[in-house]
């Protein structure tokens, strides 16, 4: 397939959003979206999900397709993103898939085959109970027995994705992982990644928890918890359990905000291991994004061969 396809991943925090923006504004692009949580609609604070002013005219895709009751998976993603980068390609213009959940990308970027054997609502349950019964750390001791790489890439306590696991491996007897497919990228892709020293990263954490807070999480998490949606697949993401907690007297509210900027870091470590072991990725320092972003333009432009909407010297300019 010879349609080219720049990609922006990185942990969370890391400043993935303007620099692909940036990229869509010097390279005729659009941008789509490649987090598992901003498909869902209502869920805007506590997702970081775009906002006008920030998209500054910039087109996005795959935001807001759902109702947060919908679930949605990752092969959900695989077909929906494919016909987005066909759609902006049969444009003329550059599709550029920015996100930090990384098997959707791959799912979407990659020649990357689920497993086609057909959900077992019975298994499904009787897993459930177990879990209730002997808690998740023992079903997740299970999935780490039967394939140890896909456990790896997986939270101890995300029930529903070690349930699925095993529902899998039960029906096919196969593990998880061995569903992925292979590793050959089905298009033209520069696929760079944004990181920066890990403290810079986990102020910067911090202080985006701190402004989400200010601008109505507690609200924006109350609205769906009053909804009955405290076990929906959309508000297991991290900022809204960690309040659902709260809600429901486990803890105090800074307990609970202590909480999401725990995970939260959490999280963005899991995000670079997985990144660094299953993409090939070429990594820029964002902590200084003005003085790298040239490089980064200039890496994207040189290796798809695209026509920058900035001038020539600002293509080999480097890090002006």
């Amino acid at each position: 397939m010879n349609v080219k396809l720049c990609v922006v991943v990185g942990p969370t925090a890391v400043g993935k959003t303007a620099v692909g923006v940036r990229l869509a504004k010097a390279l005729n692009g659009e941008v789509i979206n490649g987090d598992a949580s901003q498909v869902y609609k209502g869920l805007d604070i506590g997702t970081a999900k775009i906002s006008p002013e920030e998209a500054d005219g910039v087109p996005h895709h795959l935001i807001d397709l759902l109702p947060p009751e919908a679930s949605y998976s990752a092969a959900d993603f695989q077909r929906d993103a494919r016909k987005a980068i066909a759609d902006v390609a049969a444009r003329g213009r550059l599709p550029i898939l920015v996100g930090g959940t990384g098997l959707y990308i791959k799912a979407a970027i990659y020649d990357y085959r689920f497993d086609e054997a057909a959900p077992d609502p019975e298994l499904r349950r009787r897993l459930e109970e177990r879990a209730v019964r002997e808690g998740t750390d023992k079903l997740y001791e299970r999935l780490k027995e039967i394939d140890p790489e896909y456990a790896h890439r997986v939270h101890p306590n995300n029930v529903k994705r070690i349930v699925r696991a095993l529902e899998r491996y039960h029906l096919t007897g196969r593990p998880p992982s061995a569903a992925e497919g292979a590793s050959r990228p089905l298009y033209e892709a520069a696929v760079i990644g944004l990181t920066m020293p890990r403290d810079a990263l986990y102020r910067r954490i911090e202080d985006r928890v701190d402004k989400m807070i200010a601008a109505g999480l507690v609200d924006e998490a109350r609205q769906l918890y009053d909804r009955g949606l405290a076990d929906a697949q959309s508000t297991q993401s991290i900022g809204y359990k960690e309040l659902f907690g709260y809600f429901q007297g486990l803890y105090s509210l800074d307990e609970a905000i202590g909480l999401i900027k725990r995970n939260t870091k959490r999280l963005a470590k899991r995000q670079y291991t997985w990144f660094r072991r299953q993409m090939d990725v070429t990594w820029f320092d964002a902590k200084d994004v003005e003085t790298n972003f040239f490089k980064i333009l200039q890496f994207v432009a040189g290796k798809l061969k695209f026509k920058s909407n900035t001038t020539d010297i600002e293509i080999r300019g480097g890090s002006r």
